[in-house]
């Protein structure tokens, strides 16, 4: 329950799925929390409730997209708490489920200017925050589709593969000013991003679901927690000697 006791994270993307099981987790943990998110209602439903819980949380809405509008939040996050300590880049989305050949320009872009863009944004202006409170940690959500090849999805790979070694590059870069860098790759995690993700690929979902629990050695798919947990590890000083590192979070599915 107190292993962040003291530390200050943003989480973007942190009103449902995944990033909301990071700010549940890191809350939990003592920690101070801004949720930054496009999602308002769910958003400042998630920061009202944890804040009637006696935590303290908070929401922004914003565009990771826009660099002007989440150097403001990210700002306005430092402002509100004090400082910043753990930056959160877990905002994304997965884009048409469409061949490499009839992926448009367009679909192309929205997808890297979310998750690649959004997550430079992001490491861009926390980092001197990060810096001025002498290190931190930065934790960036790519996938196993940053690892391995899915098919199907071309900006999403492509997207998460940046990540990787954005995260890489980065983890050498501020290294020398105490703030780790490291991603985490997930498996299938039962989200409403995979579960549009399936409704858009076949007409029977929870045949689709359980096709694709099955491709994990473990043979299901991960709940938002399993990530969330590692989220808290990378965040916490547990973690400390950790930089650069992928960690695949994904019930055995890269391992065959």
């Amino acid at each position: 329950m107190n292993r962040l006791v003291g530390r200050i994270a943003i989480v973007t993307g942190g009103a449902i799925g995944i990033g909301r099981a990071c700010v549940e987790r890191l809350s939990g943990e003592g920690a101070k929390v801004g949720i930054l998110d496009l999602m308002e209602a769910e958003g400042a439903a998630l920061a009202a409730g944890l804040s009637a819980r006696g935590r303290s949380v908070a929401f922004w809405k914003v565009d990771v997209a826009d660099e002007r509008a989440l150097k403001a939040a990210i700002d306005g996050v430092v402002a509100r708490f004090g400082a910043l300590h753990v930056m959160v880049n877990n905002a994304g989305i997965s884009g048409a489920p469409k061949p490499t050949d009839q992926v448009t320009e367009a679909e192309w872009d929205r997808v890297q200017s979310v998750n690649v863009k959004g997550v430079f944004f992001g490491t861009k202006h926390a980092v001197p925050h990060l810096r001025a409170a002498g290190g931190g940690s930065i934790v960036n959500l790519s996938s196993i589709a940053g690892l391995v090849g899915v098919g199907g999805l071309a900006p999403y790979h492509a997207s998460k593969g940046a990540v990787l070694m954005m995260s890489r590059n980065d983890a050498v870069t501020f290294a020398a000013d105490r703030i780790r860098v490291n991603s985490i790759h997930p498996g299938y995690i039962w989200t409403p991003m995979v579960e549009n993700h399936l409704r858009a690929s076949s007409t029977d979902l929870e045949a689709a679901k359980a096709a694709a629990g099955a491709l994990h050695p473990l043979g299901h798919m991960g709940e938002p927690d399993d990530v969330a947990w590692a989220v808290v590890y990378l965040a916490s000083e547990e973690s400390k000697f950790v930089t650069g590192a992928a960690l695949v979070v994904d019930g055995g599915y890269t391992a065959r």
